[in-house]
C-alpha cells in the first residue's frame, strides 16, 4: 500500500464477490476492460494493455454525443492478481506524455471471509493527484459515483469469468 495523502488522494474500497485473479483479468485484458470500465452513457471503445512495468495502459472512451477521450498511460507496477499501478504522466516504455492527471494504485487482496464456494476480494483504488485542487476537481466530476457504478460492472464482469 502506498502512503496516503488525504489532501491529494481519492480512495475507493469495496468487497467484491469474485476472486482476485478474476479482478486482475478484468483490469488487464482489453476486451474485458471494455465491458465495464465506463459508467453509462460513456463506453470504452478500445483499450491496449501490456500488464508489465513499462507496458501500455491506453484507453479510448466515447461519450453519448460521440466525443472521444483518449488516454495514453503506462503500467508502473504489475503483480499478477495482487497489484496494478498505472499513470497517465508516462506512456509505454516510461516515455513522458506531457500531461499528468493521476496515478492509480490498485490492490486486489483475498478477503479472509472468502470460501471456495464464495470467493471475495478486498478491492482498493487509490488515485494520487499532484495538488489538492486536482483532487477536488476529480471529486467534483463525480469520482465516487462513477467508481461505484464502474466497480459494480467490474464485479459482474469478474464473476462471469471461469478462474481455475
Amino acid at each position: 500500500m502506498l502512503l496516503s495523502d488525504p489532501d491529494r488522494d481519492l480512495v475507493f474500497e469495496a468487497l467484491l464477490a469474485a476472486p482476485p485473479a478474476a479482478i486482475w483479468r478484468a483490469w488487464t485484458e482489453p476486451d474485458l476492460l471494455c465491458r465495464w470500465f465506463c459508467p453509462p452513457p460513456w463506453r470504452l471503445r478500445a483499450a491496449r494493455i501490456d500488464p508489465w512495468p513499462g507496458g501500455r495502459f491506453e484507453t479510448e472512451m466515447e461519450g453519448p454525443e460521440g466525443q472521444i477521450e483518449a488516454g495514453p498511460g503506462c503500467v508502473l507496477l504489475a503483480e499478477r492478481a495482487r497489484r496494478l499501478v498505472i499513470c497517465d504522466a508516462l506512456g509505454a516504455g516510461f516515455r513522458p506524455t506531457g500531461r499528468a492527471c493521476v496515478t492509480i494504485a490498485l490492490t486486489f487482496d483475498p478477503a479472509p471471509e472468502a470460501t471456495p464456494d464464495a470467493p471475495a476480494t478486498h478491492y482498493r483504488a487509490q488515485l494520487l493527484h499532484a495538488t489538492p485542487e486536482d483532487r477536488a476537481r476529480h471529486a467534483a466530476m463525480g469520482f465516487y459515483e462513477g467508481w461505484t457504478i464502474a466497480t459494480r460492472q467490474l464485479e459482474a464482469t469478474a464473476r462471469s469469468l471461469a478462474i481455475p
